[in-house]
């Protein structure tokens, strides 16, 4: 079974690392977890992010954007 792969970015202002990678690991915590520029700037800018398993979860916020994962999980 593949290990589940999660980008995210310390740069863009929609993320904060601080507080999206502890809820992060208590979803998936085995997860590989990459941290560094994912070249979703324009996006990043306004709007919550990650990229799990090479596709795009997008997201208003982050308590929205744990719910996209915990959904793509299921």
């Amino acid at each position: 079974m593949m290990r589940t792969r999660i980008k995210i970015c310390d740069k863009c202002r929609g993320t904060n690392v601080d507080t999206l990678v502890p809820r992060i690991k208590e979803i998936l915590p085995d997860a590989e977890i990459q941290i560094g520029c994912q070249n979703f700037c324009g996006i990043g800018q306004t709007k919550s992010f990650l990229i799990l398993n090479h596709r795009p979860l997008i997201a208003e916020n982050e308590d929205e954007l744990i719910k996209k994962l915990k959904e793509s999980c299921k």
